[in-house]
């Protein structure tokens, strides 16, 4: 099956790529606006940038919105983990914000992701997946991107942030990869 992926982001595109074998990812055509996250979350996002993609396109189309949610800050940045440090702000400087905020006595982290599949019919399907974990007090590693370097995972017992792990490792435990594999067993259930 061919999906279109609803984002602008290539570092989702390639993420995604073997995380939906053997389903086809495709890239969304350059003629294709998608909303602003507006979605209170991480569900309403995704939706609504899968929709706005399969209208568009015609196809069955998948978009996830993720972040990161710290225990101690109420769940921010949550929804906004993007932004977090302001509308144009760079992994760096979202992830330094989010390191000078976090006390050293509550580093419990996850990141969530929410992945929602829609058909041009309008039909829309959304999975949820977790990664738990605790917030390394300085950046380690240079794979990934985003929060990475500072998301040590529950997972591991080596202390590697998931900016240290190889893509086959970080894929098997991850917020996406847990939500893609979700949806591919949606999928192979027969979706309704």
């Amino acid at each position: 099956m061919e999906l279109v992926l609803a984002t602008r982001n290539p570092h989702k595109l390639r993420e995604f790529e073997p995380l939906l074998a053997p389903h086809r990812v495709l890239p969304l055509p350059d003629d294709v606006e998608l909303p602003p996250e507006t979605g209170e979350t991480f569900a309403e996002n995704a939706a609504v940038k899968a929709r706005t993609a399969a209208e568009a396109t015609g196809m069955t189309a998948v978009a996830d919105d993720s972040g990161i949610a710290a225990a101690a800050l109420g769940g921010r940045p949550g929804v906004r983990s993007a932004r977090y440090a302001g509308q144009n702000a760079t992994d760096e400087e979202n992830l330094a914000k989010l390191l000078r905020e976090v006390p050293d006595d509550d580093r419990r982290v996850a990141y969530v992701c929410a992945l929602a599949c829609a058909e041009p019919d309008g039909r829309v399907h959304t999975v949820e997946g977790r990664c738990e974990g605790v917030l390394a007090k300085e950046p380690r590693g240079s794979g990934g991107f985003g929060y990475d370097p500072a998301f040590v995972p529950d997972d591991r017992d080596d202390g590697r942030t998931m900016a240290e792990l190889t893509p086959e490792e970080k894929d098997a435990i991850s917020h996406r990869g847990r939500a893609a594999r979700a949806f591919l067993g949606w999928l192979e259930d027969g979706r309704p």
